[in-house]
């Protein structure tokens, strides 16, 4: 079933720290990973993916770090987990693969009840933002 990666767990948990503490404050990868027991060299591969992709500034220097770009409100949870994986997270192989990767694809009895349930998981992931996982 859905599965969230690590990565995305760690950027989420990342996210959610620093949306919890005055916008613009600045944080190190070290600071969150040791916070957290995450792995260091992950969280700062994750953060510098969500750096490219808009959703924090890195700032360098003896007091640099990283800061939220934007406000959390303005951050779906949809855009962190394509940046982080660059792409959706799939409730079944034939979604993220395609037809050739289930032999029962053209009998399959679940797969339109699945497609329903993306969907919906779709629009929630859309919907949500980092404001709401605080």
């Amino acid at each position: 079933m859905l599965h969230l990666s690590k990565k995305v767990e760690y950027g989420l948990i990342a996210l959610r720290h620093m949306a919890m503490k005055p916008f613009g404050q600045v944080f190190t990868a070290k600071e969150l990973a040791k916070e957290y027991d995450v792995p260091y060299e992950l969280l700062a591969k994750v953060l510098q993916k969500l750096a490219r992709g808009g959703i924090v500034r890195s700032l360098q220097g003896v007091r640099g770090g990283y800061v939220l770009a934007r406000k959390p409100k303005e951050l779906s949870v949809s855009t962190i987990i394509r940046i982080i994986e660059e792409e959706r997270p799939m409730v079944a192989e034939c979604y993220s693969d395609g037809a050739d990767s289930c032999y029962l694809f053209d009998n399959c009895t679940i797969r339109r009840p699945l497609g329903k349930l993306q969907r919906n998981l779709n629009v929630l992931f859309d919907r949500m933002t980092v404001q709401e996982i605080i």
